[in-house]
């Protein structure tokens, strides 16, 4: 299974209210998928091979090293019970009522954003401390959400939230997204910044939402070539998505020589999925992560998009299972969702609804050809790996802890400031070896 023979230590973070929350009858999402994931992952005994925490809830604070202080605080107030009087400000942030708008209000919906993140936070924490080698958040992985605004059922952008405390310590940070909807929202977070690169491998055609991600969007600034758009057609499948994922990959690895990534995992690139126009297989999804855990990069996996609960839980388990080196049988373990998985009840099954076709594969070999030698021709001239000091992270993202005073730090605030003091050399951020960071709340 495995591309790499080295042992990876996991973190796994799991809780389990997040499966409770609910977007509404009609709403394609549907937080349920990650009970039914972590169902198969203790059928396969896969929980065996990594250290499992349950995540903090992340705080307002740590809400607000990215998210707007104003947008916070309207998360933290709406409910089910007052959005007719809170209309202009729902209508300001993109969200409304279930059943009208791809961001609804329902109950919880704080709490709900502050598990997501909290396991993105969490999970970084634990590379960053060396803890884990690897991270896994499947509760992660919302790549649309702004700063001031919800977008394609996305309220928090964990991902970027992460990223901002791998920059503390890490001098390049790259994030991956194999998601078939572009990840405009961390793309937009680190647009102007060499310290992070975004690359994204999606369906576009100028249309399909999010309606960003062509190929020509590369940054600007000091960021210029840092965002890698791979804009692809419908009917992707797993011998077209090798050819551009591994060679594109293997270029940006060298280029950029990241010192930790974040890989999202969206499961709508999914044959059969509800939204998505492709025909990836589980086996093709999950050699997307083999092949990033391959280059022995401290990394972050995390969730993301996918609208066909069985399909989305066959795919997490059996990425978790390679990220563990862990080998699994097609037949599936009983859960108490065994009856999802009918009438295969296999791991490696068609994933389409039944008597459904594939979808037609409309990239070509000669356009999948221009699409690696543009992106190519983007790293030659991006010039080798930046240096951090380069270009400071942007604000309002970065606190510089020191110019605050100690006493009025909260409790995440004060263990930032002992991870930042215990680093070595600024310009590399490499710590000593006396670190002995505390890690994340579990």
């Amino acid at each position: 299974m495995a591309t790499s023979r080295v042992k990876h230590k996991v973190a796994y973070f799991h809780d389990p209210e997040v499966g409770s929350f609910y977007y509404g009858a009609h709403h394609p999402f549907k937080p349920h998928r990650m009970q039914v994931t972590h169902q198969l992952i203790l059928g396969y005994e896969l929980h065996k091979k990594m250290s499992c925490y349950k995540p903090h809830k992340a705080s307002e604070s740590e809400l607000k090293k990215f998210h707007t202080e104003e947008y916070i605080d309207f998360l933290l107030k709406i409910c089910p019970e007052n959005m007719d009087s809170m209309r202009e400000e729902m209508s300001n942030h993109n969200v409304g009522k279930i059943g009208e708008n791809d961001c609804p209000v329902f109950d919880g919906i704080f709490p709900y954003c502050q598990i997501l993140a909290g396991g993105s936070i969490d999970g970084a924490y634990r590379l960053i401390d060396g803890s884990a080698d690897i991270a896994i958040n499947w509760s992660g992985g919302f790549h649309h959400s702004r700063a001031d605004e919800a977008s394609g059922f996305c309220y928090i952008n964990d991902a970027v939230l992460a990223i901002i405390e791998m920059l503390k310590f890490y001098p390049r940070v790259l994030y991956i997204d194999i998601d078939v909807h572009h990840g405009d929202g961390v793309e937009e977070a680190f647009w102007a910044t060499d310290r992070v690169m975004t690359v994204s491998f999606h369906k576009y055609d100028g249309i399909f939402f999010p309606q960003t991600g062509d190929i020509v969007d590369i940054g600007e600034g000091s960021g210029k070539y840092t965002s890698i758009n791979v804009p692809l057609h419908d009917g992707m499948d797993d011998s077209s998505y090798e050819q551009v994922f591994k060679p594109i990959m293997r270029a940006i690895m060298g280029t950029y020589d990241p010192k930790c990534i974040v890989l999202q995992c969206g499961a709508d690139s999914l044959a059969g999925d509800r939204l998505g126009p492709w025909n990836l297989s589980v086996k093709a999804h999950g050699d997307c992560v083999d092949f990033m855990k391959s280059f022995n990069v401290p990394m972050l996996v995390v969730g993301g998009g996918g609208y066909v609960i069985r399909n989305v839980s066959r795919c997490w388990a059996w990425e978790t299972a390679v990220v563990t080196g862990t080998e699994v049988p097609n037949d599936l373990p009983w859960t108490d969702y065994w009856d999802y998985f009918a009438p295969s009840y296999q791991l490696h099954a068609d994933l389409r609804s039944k008597g459904a076709p594939y979808i037609k594969n409309r990239n070509t070999a000669q356009y999948l050809d221009g699409i690696r030698k543009q992106v190519f021709e983007n790293l030659r001239r991006l010039q080798g790996a930046p240096s951090v000091q380069m270009q400071e992270v942007p604000p309002p993202m970065y606190t510089d802890l020191d110019s605050e005073d100690e006493d009025k730090l909260t409790d995440d605030q004060k263990r930032v400031l002992q991870l930042e003091r215990s680093v070595e050399h600024p310009a590399e951020y490499f710590s000593t070896p006396e670190f002995n960071a505390q890690p994340a709340p579990s």
